[in-house]
């Protein structure tokens, strides 16, 4: 593994107390049963949690806040450190990246923050029910988008630089030194199997290009059932990583407000006159999917669907999209039989 370091714990919390001035740090903390990220004071550092598969708000939301002023000036904030990013997330920066950095309509806002961000991936030591990001093609170790790889083993930091920008960072630490052989397979071990405990555990979901077909071939009634308990609240896709539908708001003193929009919401779709394409709840509910597995891709290199589970997970009609899947194959493999 090149460009490994090793250092202990709690060199790493000193090496974070002593950047807190010049950065804005977050990282995910625990708290009860809940994994989020937070603005780090010196007396948070201790209490970071590593390694564990997934903050709830997803990474977008750094560089595409819920609400917005894009007719201001761009600030002069201080830079960020966002510790804890997992590969999920990490890849759901390609579409976004795509969106909003492609010339000639290069988004300034969304530009400036990446810019002025280090992001530091965590591979993810464990799993969730409903983390299947491996059946998309994505290991839960991130290998795009990351400065730094950190891992945390009992009381042994291991950093990987991943860019410039993390090299950089590490450079200021002087404490560091080669990790040895022995806790590098430790690491090589416990990212293998999880790897397998994903594959295992999602072995009868359709992978993405699969999922893409299945959606295509797929009639009224299974939208219908599965949509049934649906109650247009929009969660799943403003907690989406990939998702960044967005309304343009016109306020008082030419201020220009972007605001965080979904498509499961009721009028999202709706034009003069009341005229409204996505009126009806399984019209809407399979518009999402749509957008996802077929037009995006159409539209993108990027993949529009991560596989972090957090739809399923922030579903009020406990809606489980995974099962939906796995229905729809089922139904069109019996079809052929």
């Amino acid at each position: 593994m090149n460009g490994v370091s090793h250092i202990k714990k709690q060199a790493w919390h000193d090496f974070l107390t002593s950047l807190i001035d010049a950065y804005q740090i977050y990282a995910p903390i625990q708290k009860f049963n809940t994994l989020d990220y937070q603005h780090l004071t010196v007396e948070d550092i201790p209490n970071i949690t590593y390694n564990l598969p997934k903050p709830i708000t997803p990474l977008k939301i750094f560089f595409l806040p819920v609400k917005e002023n894009v007719g201001a000036e761009l600030s002069n904030s201080k830079p960020s450190i966002i510790i804890g990013c997992p590969a999920c997330d990490l890849h759901a920066l390609d579409i976004l990246d795509e969106i909003y950095l492609k010339e000639p309509f290069t988004d300034p806002f969304y530009q400036q923050k990446r810019a002025q961000t280090i992001l530091i991936g965590t591979d993810c030591h464990a799993t969730q029910e409903h983390c299947h990001c491996t059946t998309y093609g994505i290991d839960p170790i991130p290998d795009k988008h990351a400065d730094l790889l950190l891992s945390v083993m009992e009381d042994n930091v291991i950093l990987e630089i991943k860019s410039q920008k993390g090299e950089a960072l590490i450079n200021n630490l002087s404490t560091t030194n080669a990790p040895s052989n022995k806790l590098i397979n430790k690491l090589t071990t416990l990212r293998e199997t999880v790897i397998h405990q994903l594959h295992e555990d999602h072995q009868q979901l359709p992978n993405y290009e699969k999922t893409r077909e299945l959606i295509k071939s797929s009639d009224d009634f299974i939208w219908e059932k599965y949509s049934n308990t649906c109650v247009s609240c929009g969660a799943c896709a403003t907690i989406c990583p990939t998702c960044t539908c967005f309304l343009l708001v016109d306020r008082p003193g030419f201020e220009k407000v972007r605001q965080i929009d979904a498509c499961q919401l009721p009028g999202f779709a709706r034009i003069a006159a009341g005229e409204d394409p996505l009126g009806s709840l399984s019209t809407r509910f399979k518009n999402r999917y749509l957008c996802k597995y077929v037009w995006k891709p159409e539209k993108f290199k990027s993949i529009a669907c991560t596989g972090c589970g957090r739809c399923i997970e922030t579903c009020i009609g406990n809606i489980n999209k995974n099962e939906l899947f796995m229905e729809l194959n089922d139904e069109i493999k019996g079809r052929t039989l």
